[in-house]
């Protein structure tokens, strides 16, 4: 799906993030060097990409019901559309996040230094760093299959990816419609999560400000944080751990890291529950399509899997499965109501370990 064939969708979303004096990282370079080097989607025709996103828009309008009523969670008024985009527009939108998500970090961090690099260094720094960001956003790009945007500076958006639902849908040969239903299904459940709680997604933009924070060495500690990378490389290709950021973690950062996951577990869980609890009533091939789509899920190449656990997207794969099994778990013991408990406050989110031991939350949350 070219990206000529989706411009007919709506691209006003991604919005260049206003220069506000020297930035650790060039965003607008990471936009252009994402789009130039992600690769294109599918081949289909001018009619085909037409058709495919205005299904997509359908089936997302379809979704608002069944989840809410399978989740028990009402986010209050209308559902907004969702912006159905290409490669390129989900780059562009992600790399306005991000500047909004870390550049208040990067200005703390770099208003905290004694001494101020020159003009020139902080453009060159700026590009090296804009390019990093460029080729990891090109990485996501074609694996993406929807995300609720939250949009720490802007307002949130429900993102659908056509051409990676559309080829994801024909790799796996299942009922297309169905694949991108079930999709459209998970990606609601995203959104009801942070509209129908209304501390959510201040809480988790605060989480990830704090952590970023941490996690950004100054000059005095960047030296002994590389030095611990070259030892622990290895556990990098693991795959075990969270990547080469949480190498360069201290201990309390990785607590703080294991909370966040734990959170991320929760609602990459909850929402693959909902997709599927929402049944062959309304998606006949449910089933077909968890299969396969699991399968997929672990049959990447050698050099997919290798990024993926450099980048810690292995730990991301492992959040599904360890929030549905807390999700499932929690639900057989304390039903839907129950478990929306989990809604009520950040102290009755699941703790680390908690979402290996779902009774240990049923027993701290419900007594």
């Amino acid at each position: 799906m070219s990206d000529d064939l989706t411009q007919t969708d709506d691209h006003s979303a991604a919005n260049d993030t206003a220069a506000n004096g020297p930035s650790y990282v060039d965003w607008s370079f990471a936009k252009a060097t994402g789009a130039r080097l992600v690769q294109a989607g599918p081949a289909v025709k001018r009619e085909e990409a037409r058709e495919a996103v205005a299904q997509i828009r359908q089936l997302a309008a379809e979704a608002v019901e069944p989840v809410a009523e399978t989740a028990r969670l009402h986010a209050p008024g209308a559902a907004p559309a969702p912006v159905v985009i290409d490669r390129p527009t989900w780059i562009a939108v992600n790399a306005d996040s991000m500047s909004s998500l870390m550049d208040p970090v990067f200005a703390q961090l770099m208003a905290s230094r004694e001494d101020t690099p020159s003009a020139a260094v902080t453009a060159i720094g700026s590009k090296v760093t804009g390019a990093e960001a460029g080729v990891l956003l090109s990485f996501l790009a074609g694996k993406v299959l929807g995300q609720y945007d939250l949009a720490p500076s802007g307002t949130p958006k429900l993102l659908l990816v056509a051409p990676n639902m559309v080829q994801v849908g024909r790799e796996m040969r299942v009922d297309e419609t169905d694949f991108r239903r079930w999709v459209c299904m998970h990606e609601e459940t995203h959104r009801v999560q942070f509209t129908a709680v209304p501390w959510l997604r201040e809480h988790l933009i605060g989480e990830a400000r704090g952590l970023a924070a941490d996690m950004t060495p100054d000059q005095e500690s960047l030296q002994e944080r590389l030095q611990q990378l070259v030892t622990r490389l290895p556990e990098a290709f693991s795959g075990n751990g969270g990547g080469l950021a949480d190498l360069l973690a201290s201990p309390q950062t990785r607590e703080k890291v294991a909370q966040l996951t734990a959170v991320m577990s929760l609602l990459e869980g909850h929402a693959d529950v909902v997709m599927d609890e929402v049944g062959p009533e309304v998606i006949p091939t449910v089933e077909e399509i968890r299969r396969k789509f699991n399968a997929r899920r672990s049959g990447q190449s050698a050099v997919d899997r290798l990024l993926r656990r450099l980048l810690g997207l292995d730990a991301k794969m492992r959040q599904y499965k360890d929030g549905a099994v807390f999700v499932r778990a929690v639900i057989d013991e304390v039903g839907w109501d129950g478990l929306n408990a989990v809604w009520t406050s950040p102290d009755t989110l699941p703790k680390p370990l908690e979402i290996s031991d779902p009774k240990a939350w049923v027993a701290r949350v419900h007594g």
